[in-house]
C-alpha cells in the first residue's frame, strides 16, 4: 500500500479562506500532523488520527509524517497561511534530503494557502501593489546580524517589507530594533501596518507612521508591514483608511 504526504496551508484563520483543494485533502487524510493549534482547526472524524506537537519540532514532525506514509498512511501536515512561507514545506524537504532515500519516492504534494501578508494586504487595500519582500524577524534559525542585513538591504531598495514573527516573549526587543534601523533609512511618514489575527473574530488592523510605530502593538499573531517611500494612505470620512502602493515606481506623492 502506497502512502502519501501532503503539506497544506489552512490560511490565516477563517474556514472560508481554506481552499477547496486543501479541504479535499483533509477529507481524504488518515492522519493530520502539525503544531497543536493548527491541528485543532481540523475537525475530528471517524478514521482520522490527529498528531499534535510543539512549535519547535518541525524536523521531527516531518520525519514522523514520512514514516507514517511509508506504512501506507495518507498524511496531511497542516500549517497556517501558506505552507511554503516560513512553514512546514521547507522542513519536509529538509527531512527528505537528509533522511531515508526511500522517502524521495513517496507521493509528496504541497498545497498552497492564503498567506498572512496577502490576507492582511487585502483587508486594508493594496500595500503590496509594487515590489515587496517578506522577512522572518525571528533569529531562531539565523543570526540577528543576517536579519539586520536583510532589513537594511530591503529598505535601501525601497521594498514594501512584510515582517513575519515580529515579536515574542523570548524576543521582546527585535521589532523595536528593526524600527530603529528602518527609521535611519526611511522617512518618518512611511506607513506601518499592524495586522493581528486576520479573519479571526479578534481581528485588528492599525496604521501608524514609522516615526510613531511602537513594537508593543504587535504580538506573535501580528503581521507587520512597512510601506515603501511610495506607499500612500487614502483617508475616508467613514471607515478605516485605504493603504496602497502605486504600481509605477516614482509616482507623485
Amino acid at each position: 500500500m502506497t502512502g502519501s504526504v501532503v503539506v497544506a496551508g489552512l490560511g490565516p484563520g477563517a474556514q472560508e479562506l481554506i481552499t477547496p483543494e486543501v479541504s479535499a485533502a483533509l477529507a481524504r487524510a488518515t492522519d493530520i500532523v502539525g503544531y497543536a493549534p493548527y491541528v485543532a482547526r481540523v475537525a475530528e472524524r471517524d478514521g482520522l488520527q490527529r498528531h499534535a506537537s510543539d512549535n519547535r519540532e518541525e524536523l521531527d514532525r516531518a520525519g514522523f509524517a514520512l514514516r507514517l506514509a511509508t506504512e501506507g498512511r495518507h498524511v496531511v501536515i497542516v500549517s497556517s497561511g501558506d505552507p511554503g512561507v516560513f512553514a512546514m514545506a521547507a522542513a519536509l524537504f529538509e527531512a527528505i534530503e537528509a533522511g531515508d532515500p526511500s522517502w524521495r519516492e513517496l507521493d509528496i504534494r504541497i498545497l498552497p494557502g492564503i498567506s498572512a501578508m496577502f490576507a492582511a494586504a487585502a483587508r486594508i487595500g493594496a500595500p503590496l501593489g509594487h515590489d515587496f519582500c517578506a522577512i522572518n524577524l525571528s533569529d531562531n534559525l539565523k543570526p540577528w546580524e543576517t536579519v539586520e542585513k536583510r532589513l537594511r538591504a530591503a529598505a535601501e531598495a525601497d521594498f514594501v517589507i512584510a515582517l513575519y514573527n515580529p515579536i515574542s516573549k523570548a524576543r521582546p526587543w527585535q521589532l523595536g530594533r528593526a524600527f530603529e534601523l528602518l527609521r535611519s533609512i526611511h522617512p518618518a511618514s512611511v506607513p506601518v501596518i499592524f495586522a493581528t489575527a486576520i479573519s479571526d473574530p479578534r481581528e485588528r488592523i492599525d496604521v501608524a507612521p514609522l516615526g510613531e510605530a511602537v513594537p508593543q502593538r504587535a504580538d506573535m499573531r501580528t503581521l507587520v508591514m512597512i510601506g515603501s517611500s511610495q506607499t500612500r494612505i487614502i483617508p475616508r470620512r467613514s471607515g478605516a483608511a485605504f493603504v496602497y502602493t502605486p504600481r509605477f515606481s516614482g509616482a507623485a506623492s
